[in-house]
């Protein structure tokens, strides 16, 4: 079921009070005109099904968006137990509540639910996957989900996530880069930069909508992990070099995909607009980090 509609509603965030996502979210929710709860894990634990159930009705809540998650792809190799009760378990006991309660689960997906060996742009329905325990969890979050016996909800795929307020490798390479002459940089895998405060505006747009399944939600355009950190060297006017190396020259215990740009055209029409180039938003992200450093 597809449409825009104007209204607003009644949004808990879990994760909204410190998230690299929540945290712009509930600013961008509330400046839309939603009623918001951000909640951190101290304030309402996401695994208290009783707990949510009754913020849910005591708030009247008819949106709850889920940014907690497990997101140490190389540690979760190592904490399959953990990754899987926050990725898998998690959603799906959000989404029996959510049912109950009659009200809408968002809830954020990855790329890494792809392996990588296509040269084209991923649509929602292309095959699946994973090669890393991360995206293996993550995908049966999104199959716990549609088990669940819940019609509406919403899962946004996304990646390589930018923005304020929390570490990012952005920011990472941006800190790197003020005291190094040179940084290296992995230039052989290609995916889909994406900015916190255009997702969180893609997320609210998605929830005044009656749409519901999987979206893709990236930044527009491609990029290899080099070429973000050298555009954001750029826009920072910092004299380091930025240099491509292969993956094989900087091992990790994950398998990342060597090709993950997903498609957003399902997204474009449900809420109006595509989103924008990665490259803009990676500029405006260094220009805002360095006023408020000055």
């Amino acid at each position: 079921m597809t449409g825009k509609t104007p209204r607003a509603g009644r949004a808990i965030i879990l994760g909204g009070q410190t998230g690299l996502v929540g945290r712009p979210l509930t600013r961008v929710m509330t400046e839309a005109g939603f009623a918001t709860l951000p909640t951190t894990r101290a304030t309402l634990d996401p695994f208290d099904a009783e707990a949510v159930a009754r913020a849910i009705g005591s708030f009247e809540a008819t949106h709850l968006v889920n940014t907690v998650a497990y997101t140490a792809v190389d540690a979760a190799e190592d904490d399959r137990d953990e990754a899987y009760r926050l990725n898998r378990d998690l959603p799906g006991r959000l989404a029996r509540v959510c049912r109950a309660a009659g009200a809408r689960l968002v809830h954020l997906s990855t790329d890494f639910v792809f392996d990588g060996t296509k040269d084209t742009p991923y649509g929602e329905d292309d095959a699946t996957n994973p090669q890393s325990v991360y995206g293996a969890s993550k995908l049966a979050g999104e199959r716990a989900i549609r088990d669940s016996g819940l019609d509406s909800f919403q899962i946004l795929r996304t990646a390589w996530l930018y923005g304020p307020g929390k570490k990012n490798f952005v920011a990472t390479m941006l800190m790197l880069a003020r005291d190094r002459e040179e940084l290296r940089v992995v230039a052989d895998q290609i995916g889909s930069p994406t900015y916190t405060v255009d997702l969180a505006g893609w997320i609210t747009a998605l929830a005044r909508t009656d749409a519901c399944g999987i979206f893709h939600a990236v930044g527009s355009g491609q990029a290899s992990w080099c070429d973000l950190a050298a555009e954001a060297v750029a826009a920072a006017g910092l004299p380091c070099r930025v240099l491509p190396i292969p993956s094989s020259a900087y091992p990790q215990k994950a398998v990342r995909p060597p090709y993950s740009v997903l498609d957003t055209a399902k997204l474009a029409a449900a809420i109006g607009q595509p989103p924008r180039a990665w490259v803009v938003t990676v500029r405006e992200y260094v220009y805002e980090q360095m006023q408020s450093a000055s």
